[in-house]
């Protein structure tokens, strides 16, 4: 833990965030400290004795939003922690349940994961990760930090097997860093991210023309008898492709939705259920909508695994 003493240096105002370079697959060899992927937003807390700012990713100071996470900060010493704010819902973070507490003003369930030390009485960016997750975990300990604030843990070994593990789990993937580097503030492959996507076929139940093809596809799920909207892609095809689709589906054209609870989309053209589009997607929000889709293929029948 560092010493404290009467005089400090000034503390720095808000530091560029170091950003991770995406990967398709996680380090496998040693000397990688590996984090949950948290979907939540990136915030850098700044502590120096009764001033709290919290830095949003483009420098913005949001202490306001998120007051009660500055307040728990009971510390002594200044302190720069770099981390992610989140709201966890059924078991884990998700984006868009935060959105709607934010834009209601609720900060109950905001927690704070901290991940980063970047100043404690003195500028650590140049010591070594590990030594930076050391520090930061002396400062939980020391100071009985709890909720909502939350020490981010990491494990070490074989990067891609605990991907595949969090993928199981459903987190949004995984963030290996170099153990012995410095922080930076740049996007860098000392920080890489393994997004864990989701890819599934839905029904296609609408579209909406563009001059030469499809502008989007509005997509169903269907849940015992019921044929519910779960919402529309409108990514991952080329023109030619869109062309391909629009030709398809206007084969299967419907004069109304097939959809069990009508939905109001006045540029839609509905058809019959009977092509499905092959979906990734990160995500299902609140609204039982798909988060961050993109389309990769349509079929005509039955459904592919």
């Amino acid at each position: 833990m560092a010493k404290r003493t009467k005089s400090r240096p000034a503390m720095p105002g808000f530091i560029k965030p170091q950003l991770a370079t995406l990967k398709s697959k996680a380090p496998s060899g040693a000397g990688w400290l590996h984090e949950i992927k948290y979907d939540g937003y990136r915030t850098q807390f700044h502590i120096d004795g009764d001033d709290r700012k919290a830095f949003t990713r483009n420098g913005l100071n949001w202490i306001k939003r998120f007051s009660a996470i500055g307040g728990a900060f009971d510390i002594p010493c200044q302190a720069i922690i770099d981390g992610e704010i989140v709201v966890v819902h059924e078991g884990r973070a998700n984006f868009s349940e935060l959105q709607a507490d934010l834009a209601r003003g609720d900060q109950d369930r905001l927690l704070f994961y901290a991940f980063d030390l970047l100043w404690l009485d003195g500028d650590l960016r140049n010591k070594p990760q590990e030594e930076r997750k050391r520090l930061l975990k002396g400062l939980f300990d020391e100071y009985d930090l709890k909720p909502p604030l939350m020490y981010s843990e990491h494990l070490e070994g074989d990067g891609q097997q605990l991907f595949e593990h969090a993928s199981q789990l459903n987190y949004e993937g995984l963030v290996s860093k170099r153990a012995d580097a410095p922080y930076r503030s740049e996007r860098t492959e000392t920080w890489v991210k393994i997004k864990a996507v989701r890819r599934e076929n839905f029904p296609v139940v609408g579209f909406i023309k563009d001059p030469s093809g499809v502008a989007a596809l509005y997509l169903g799920k269907k849940e015992g008898k019921e044929l519910r909207y779960i919402g529309k892609v409108g990514t991952g095809w080329s023109r030619t492709v869109s062309g391909q689709i629009r030709k398809q589906l206007e084969t299967v054209v419907s004069p109304k939705t097939k959809l069990t609870k009508p939905i109001r989309k006045p540029k839609a053209t509905w058809v019959e259920p009977v092509f499905f589009a092959d979906i990734e997607y990160r995500d299902v929000t609140s609204e039982g909508l798909l988060r961050a889709s993109s389309y990769k293929g349509l079929s005509k029948g039955t459904r592919r695994s």
